[in-house]
Order: structure tokens, then sequence, then C-alpha cells
């Protein structure tokens, strides 16, 4: 698919997404389905999505070693191994896992590769990428934990602390939560990022740029709520807490943004088990990143192999003979 109908696509479902909330709840008055309906079966088909392809993937066999490797592996005694970028034993897995999920270290040690003049291969680093994609993941994780807090009731001090740090430059009536500035930057970044750079830009497909302007449009939405439009966050938290206690109320008044926030948040829950954002369960099922590098060290034999009979070159010949002979061909046996 060309890049204008994977663009123009995914911008489009966005936009009749939020536009069927807006005529859903302003002119067909469908707040019970907006507000209770869809965001249980969102939340369902998450949970039973996640667990499915977590079951699925672990299913898989996987016979051999094939961890990704970065640095010298466990060889001669005098040589020295990189135990964390090609590990050996469990704890250098683990290590090598924690630096992985919490501060992406393959992405920082990611290269650009691209031809200049001459042509002459050239590398350049790519720090970018992380620093976007590391911004990104942070902010949206600490923003869902502070939404936490209209589910809860009382409101724990932890989540109090976290949006005291989160809004510590005090900028503004209400305080302006840096998660949201770098949020949103780094979405922005990642989409031109996608738009303006060749190669991307001719393998995107609609499933890169879908999750984009759908977090992009949440991103805006709450942005809206918190600072330009208000909404009731006390008939908000009455909506959450019947949610979350399983007791659903709608309270009057909540208004359109809200509900269309609400919906596009239910949709990305909804899409996440079929797209590429299960990555956040799949890497720790990655056998390029969960086994030890101990090819070396042990044999791994396929345990899914079926008995083969096996054709040896003395029964080859013996079966052959006569026409290696005829043929001119050195034979053992005359």
């Amino acid at each position: 698919m060309s890049f204008g109908l994977s663009f123009w696509v995914s911008l489009i479902a966005v936009v009749v997404l939020a536009l069927i909330a807006y005529f859903g709840i302003g002119a067909l008055h469908l707040s019970y389905l907006f507000g209770v309906v869809i965001p249980y079966a969102a939340f369902a088909i998450f949970v039973i999505g996640i667990i499915y392809r977590v079951l699925f993937w672990a299913a898989r066999p996987v016979p051999f070693r094939i961890p990704t490797t970065a640095g010298q592996e466990k060889s001669l005694p005098w040589i020295k191994q990189n135990k964390i970028d090609n590990p050996s034993t469990a704890i250098g897995v683990f290590i090598r896992m924690v630096f992985e999920v919490l501060l992406f270290r393959s992405l920082f040690r990611n290269l650009r590769t691209e031809l200049r003049g001459g042509p002459k291969l050239s590398y350049a680093s790519a720090k970018w990428l992380w620093l976007a994609a590391i911004a990104f993941h942070y902010a949206f994780l600490i923003i869902l934990i502070r939404h936490l807090r209209l589910f809860t009731e009382p409101v724990p001090p932890f989540l109090k602390l976290l949006e005291t740090v989160d809004s510590f430059w005090q900028i503004g009536v209400p305080l302006l939560y840096m998660t949201d500035i770098f949020l949103l930057g780094a979405v922005t970044y990642l989409f031109l990022r996608r738009v303006f750079i060749p190669q991307l830009r001719y393998i995107s497909l609609p499933a890169d740029y879908f999750p984009l302007f759908l977090i992009l449009s949440i991103g805006i939405t709450g942005v809206l709520m918190r600072y330009f439009y208000k909404v009731d966050v006390v008939g908000v938290k009455e909506l959450t807490m019947g949610l979350i206690n399983f007791n659903p109320v709608i309270p009057e008044g909540i208004g359109v943004l809200f509900y269309i926030h609400l919906f596009l948040v239910s949709v990305l829950f909804a899409y996440f088990p079929f797209s590429k954002l299960t990555h956040m369960a799949g890497v720790f099922l990655s056998p390029t990143r969960n086994l030890a590098n101990t090819n070396r060290m042990k044999l791994h034999v396929n345990p899914w192999n079926y008995p083969v009979k096996v054709h040896t070159y003395e029964e080859y010949e013996e079966e052959f003979r006569h026409f290696m002979k005829d043929a001119g061909l050195p034979v053992e046996k005359e």
C-alpha cells in the first residue's frame, strides 16, 4: 500500500471514530453505550486477547538457541566475554532483559546506515529515536498510572506524590504535567519520522500510522479536557468508580469531549492485542532475548525431530555402483 493511501486511511479511520462518539453522544444520547458497555467490552477484549497471544507464543517450540549477540561470547579462558550482550548464564540473561525492557538497550546501540559521497557506506548515531521511544513509553506509563486516581477512593499517597513530581514546574492553573508535553512531542516525532524518512515512508502501512494517530488523538483530547474545555471531574469520578465497582452510573453533564476521549481509549485497548503494540508482552517471550548463548558449551538437539532413515554412502554406492562404474566415477569397492 502506498504512503498516501496508508496515511489517509489511518487518519480518516481515527476521525471517523471520533465522529462516531460525537454523534453517538451529542445526537443519539447513547451515554450508557459509550460510558459503560464499550469500556467493559474493550477491557475484556484487551485482557482475553493479551492472554491468548502470550499463551500462543509460549506454546511455540524453540528448539534452538538463537539469541541476538552483540559482543564476545564465552570462549577460551583468556578471551574476555561480554556477559550482558552475549550472556551464557541465567543471571546474564536477566540483566540483559532488565536493560532491554527498562532502558531499550538494543535501540540505544542502534546505528543509522546510509550511503554518502563516493558512494561510501557510513554509520551514524540514531539516539533521537531511542530518546523519543523512552520519552513516549515512560510518559504513557506515568499518565496511565496517574489516571488510577479516578478509580480509587481515597487516592493513594504515591499517586499524589507522582502528580506533584510530574507538575513540579507549576506552570499555569491547572498545573502543567511534564508527561503531557513529552507524550505529545514523542508521538509527533515518531509520526514525522515516518513521513520524512523515505525508507520508513516506503515500508509504513496503516498498522503503523493508525496507532500513532489514535494515541495522538487520545493525548490531544486529554489535554483539551484538562487545560481548555473543562469537564465535570466529579461526574467523571462517579462514572469511573461505578465501572470499577461493577455498579455503573451515568452522571449528567460530563460533556461529549470526555466520551470521545473514553471511546478512543477503549478502541486502543481493544485494538492492542491485534497490533504491533503487543511487543509490550512479546519482548519477554522473544528467544532472541530470553535465551543464553550456550551453543559452544552444550549440544542442543531438536526434541521435535522425527526419526529419519539415514542413507549412508556405503548403502548409496551399493545401490548405484554399476551406474557409477559405467559413468567412470571412482568407487570404493570393485
